[in-house]
């Protein structure tokens, strides 16, 4: 796994702090629950959540030690009481120990979509609830299908000999098929477009080069990393609406069976 520059990550993640308070909202809380952020990244929403349980939890996980480095000292002041765990999301290690998984941006970068509910509907209580939303079925299409024409150029196509895509971008029926698989009930699944527009070339290089194509970057040579991001930006540049990431939210909502 490539690691993240959470430091960067932390400032420039608008986009998905907004997503996931929406998301939060969607997730009813009366203020007891314990609550597992999946993919806590570095807290910033993780400490939103344990604002709204004041008489219950917050256990943030992530696989990242440097999202989670970052997450702790965020938190340290604003949230101390949040735990925070190093782990998978396809394999918790938590038995019926939450009331709620909330996740705002995560569930795409787990490959194996059917150990992912199953895991996490084995760490609900009895009747806990999902509610998560992830990149879905047609994310960044555009901006991905440059960066994999460019892979295939002769200039950079042998770096890319080992190439394994990092995601995993379900539609929303296969979603619902794997959750009701794992056991969940009351189960809605949608996709909603999420165009994500910035203000400079600047901006949306240093965005995706730290989030949508970092894995791509990583398997380059320093000389030619500026190259690769700057065709990318160039062509996002000539877009109607220009400089604008074609985003696809997909939405997850169920609950483990009392």
């Amino acid at each position: 796994m490539t690691e993240w520059n959470a430091e960067r990550y932390h400032h420039i993640s608008a986009p998905q702090q907004a997503w996931g308070r929406k998301v939060l909202d969607r997730l009813s809380l009366e203020g007891h629950e314990r609550v597992l952020d999946l993919g806590c990244g570095t807290g910033r929403v993780t400490g939103e959540i344990a604002a709204r349980v004041p008489g219950g939890g917050v256990v943030g996980l992530d696989r990242s030690p440097a999202m989670l480095a970052t997450a702790r000292a965020w938190l340290r002041e604003r949230a101390p009481g949040v735990g925070l765990v190093l782990g998978d999301g396809a394999s918790l290690p938590f038995q019926r120990a939450f009331d709620a998984t909330f996740s705002g941006a995560t569930f795409h970068w787990i490959h194996d979509h059917a150990a992912l509910f199953r895991s996490i509907i084995t760490a609900l209580r009895p009747g806990g609830r999902l509610v998560a939303q992830c990149g879905g079925a047609a994310n960044l299409a555009v901006l991905l299908g440059r960066a994999s024409r460019l892979m295939h150029e002769p200039r950079f196509a042998r770096y890319f000999e080992d190439w394994a895509d990092p995601t995993y971008y379900s539609d929303a029926d296969s979603a619902a098929r794997r959750m009701r698989a794992a056991g969940f009930v009351d189960v809605e699944t949608s996709l909603e477009p999420a165009p994500t527009a910035f203000d400079s070339p600047i901006e949306f290089q240093d965005f995706i080069a730290n989030v949508c194509v970092r894995h791509h970057v990583a398997q380059l040579p320093n000389g030619d990393r500026q190259a690769f991001l700057r065709e990318l930006t160039v062509a996002a540049a000539g877009d109607t609406p220009p400089l604008t990431l074609d985003y696809w939210r997909l939405n997850l909502a169920g609950r483990r069976p009392a």
